[in-house]
């Protein structure tokens, strides 16, 4: 698939510098957003319209928040080719809908080290669901569009308005190689701090 309609969004975010003028501007063409806790409240003080994780999945936010997203509604959604029938089928049999735009970046693990956190609470701040939703959908670019940063939303804004609302392959491609190289930093980081702690 060439040029990817963006038509559905999850956007979870720790630094959520530009998120409400991106998350409007998804709205307002005609994207429906989906969130999670703080991101969530945070559009929602913007006036946006943003359904929960919850709501998409039918099941809370559990253990303090560590699972939320790590649910087949979220992930069948997101790693769905949508070049593929069965893919296709397989979700509208369960009844599940698929993501075009991933938007998500993670917890300030660099953060928790500067502060010389004890490890029982540095490794609260390694963050699960928000790289296993990058790599999904750094993984299947052919079908989803990853914006793992605030500094890629105005291109990301951009791309969408030369193109009637949709994401080329070629941006989205790029985007999945800015974040497999930022989930590759992320896990060398975490690799350091543990090996010497």
């Amino acid at each position: 698939m060439n040029m990817l309609p963006i038509r559905r969004a999850i956007l979870s975010v720790t630094d959520k510098s530009g998120l409400d003028d991106f998350a409007r501007f998804l709205q307002e063409q005609g994207v429906e957003l989906v969130s999670t806790g703080g991101t969530r409240k945070k559009l929602v003080q913007a006036g946006l319209k943003v359904r929960s994780v919850s709501d998409v999945t039918g099941f809370p936010e559990i253990l303090g928040g560590r699972v939320k997203t790590l649910h087949p509604h979220v992930h069948a959604g997101i790693l769905a080719d949508k070049d593929d029938s069965t893919h296709m089928q397989t979700l509208k049999d369960l009844r599940l809908s698929p993501f075009d735009l991933i938007c998500v970046n993670l917890y300030n693990f660099a953060e928790a080290v500067r502060q010389t956190l004890e490890d029982k609470q540095a490794v609260e701040q390694i963050d699960i669901g928000g790289p296993t939703m990058l790599r999904a959908s750094a993984k299947n670019f052919h079908s989803v569009a990853v914006i793992p940063d605030p500094s890629y939303y105005a291109e990301c804004m951009q791309e969408m308005k030369s193109n009637g609302g949709s994401l080329s392959l070629d941006f989205r491609k790029r985007m999945a190689v800015a974040t497999f190289a930022l989930t590759s930093e992320y896990d060398r980081m975490i690799t350091e701090y543990l090996s010497r702690s």
